[in-house]
């Protein structure tokens, strides 16, 4: 693969990530415990819709075919998305919706750190952008968590179960393949290996304050990076994409 080929991939996959975590949120829109909560998550969303239009564009960009972010967002088919498996997973109640918003966004969080060093300067640019969105996204996330966990019998029970079902979506965050490799040598992108200790310093410290568990490293899932996604990304994907896929090419 030569070193366009492993760049445009590898912003589609954050361009991927961004988009279907966005979509998500946005389903929760009126399903929040507190009014104020309900505002942040929408901001939120918008904030990973406004990323996922970087990458888009600049995937673009590098491609040089005339796609625009429309395009690979509506007009691909659920095998051409390389999001995390993570990311595509239902909501489910408060307590699961955030703590796959955590469990992300304190890996998200060192990603982008470390692709504001890269030497690509399109990448780099975006991801400057980015960290500042997400590290007040990952303080919002941390502190609900350690609100539910140390809080009543029953948010700390429903919390625990969440972080204990969810866990097995983490390993892939860092399961580094061809593409992670390519932008780490070529690129002097983001050291997959190195993230995973400093996220794990940052999930640790913070299950502990909330007086939660740490659930033991088992099986993990994967293969969303290579395309490979569990039945909920389809299902997304024909709701979010209906009408686009209906009339194409239509503006308003």
């Amino acid at each position: 693969m030569s070193k366009n080929k492993a760049l445009i991939a590898y912003t589609l996959r954050l361009a991927d990530n961004a988009l279907i975590l966005s979509q998500r949120m946005i389903e929760l829109v009126a399903a929040e415990p507190e009014l104020e909560e309900e505002l942040a998550n929408a901001n939120f969303a918008l904030d990973f819709i406004g990323q996922a239009r970087m990458f888009y564009s600049y995937a673009g960009e590098l491609e040089g075919q005339g796609r625009s972010e429309d395009d690979f967002a509506f007009m691909r088919d659920e095998s051409e998305f390389r999001n995390l498996i993570l990311l595509e997973l239902p909501n489910g109640h408060f307590g699961d919706a955030l703590v796959r918003q955590f469990l992300f966004e304190s890996f998200y969080v060192h990603l982008l750190d470390a692709l504001t060093r890269c030497t690509d300067k399109g990448l780099a640019a975006i991801a400057a952008r980015a960290i500042k969105e997400v590290k007040y996204h990952c303080r919002h996330s941390s502190r609900w968590l350690v609100r539910l966990g140390d809080g009543t019998e029953l948010s700390h029970e429903r919390v625990q179960a969440a972080l204990d079902d969810t866990w097995r979506y983490t390993g892939e965050m860092f399961a580094a393949d061809d593409i992670d490799v390519a932008i780490q040598e070529d690129f002097d992108g983001p050291d997959l290996s190195a993230i995973h200790a400093l996220w794990m310093r940052d999930v640790e410290k913070t299950v502990q304050e909330a007086t939660l568990g740490l659930p033991a490293d088992e099986w993990m899932a994967s293969g969303g990076k290579q395309g490979e996604h569990s039945e909920h990304l389809g299902f997304m994907l024909a709701e979010m994409q209906y009408l686009q896929r209906s009339i194409p090419g239509e503006t308003w």
